[in-house]
């Protein structure tokens, strides 16, 4: 995991995680992301870009929807042949 961000949940943490993989479906772009400090079996999460125009950065949310997850995580296990997806 070459590439970082780092996430801010509701209560104001700061979660860094890797960046295993990207996709855009529909103009809206979806990164697959797992904990940085994790190794072999780390939990992964989608996150969606909900950025609007005059945001200067990228923002994201995790994806909770549990069909949108399901059909953006088929769409990762398609393109990582060496990475296990489950969800």
């Amino acid at each position: 995991m070459d590439e970082m961000i780092v996430f801010t949940d509701d209560e104001g943490n700061e979660i860094e995680f890797g960046i295993i993989a990207e996709t855009k479906i529909n103009s809206v772009n979806y990164i697959l992301v797992a904990d940085a400090n994790e190794d072999d079996e780390a939990e992964a999460f989608i996150l969606k870009d909900v950025s609007d125009d005059e945001d200067e950065e990228a923002v994201y949310e995790m994806v909770s929807d549990e069909q949108e997850v399901s059909y953006i995580g088929k769409v990762f296990s398609e393109q990582l042949e060496d990475v296990e997806v489950e969800y």
